[in-house]
């Protein structure tokens, strides 16, 4: 068993959603973009669509690494005072870069997690035991 992997061979969360591996086999097949996600697993076979990570995460990452880039940003400003273009040059890219990177791991995350906890789309119970 290697340092990634848990007790039932499958990687642990967060080094499966960093480099994008399978949660059920561990192989490197979770994304076939930089932020989509493959359809199914090229080694296992697990369908990946039948997930639903939706959009939810893009718009707290946005938000958080904002303010972070933000205050970066006022921070260097207040004690370096570079001119305009400088701060166009550093902090758009670091967004961008920042954005992409961190929904890319919080999507990975969310499906790993759904697959290992077996969710399902919720249902009302009507009091009726099967």
């Amino acid at each position: 068993m290697t340092d990634t992997e848990n007790s039932k061979g499958q990687p642990d969360v967060f080094p499966a959603a960093l480099f994008g591996l399978c949660p059920h086999c561990g192989q490197k097949t979770l994304f076939r973009s930089v932020t989509a996600f493959a359809d199914k697993c090229r080694a296992c076979g697990l369908d990946y669509d039948k997930y639903n990570v939706g959009d939810g995460p893009a718009a707290f990452l946005t938000l958080i690494v904002g303010g972070v880039v933000l205050a970066l940003a006022l921070i260097v400003e207040l004690n370096y005072y570079p001119p305009m273009w400088l701060h166009v040059l550093l902090w758009v890219p670091l967004t961008i870069a920042a954005v992409v990177g961190a929904l890319r791991i919080s999507k990975g995350v969310l499906l790993i997690l759904e697959h290992r906890n077996q969710a399902r789309e919720g249902s009302i119970d009507d009091g009726v035991e099967k």
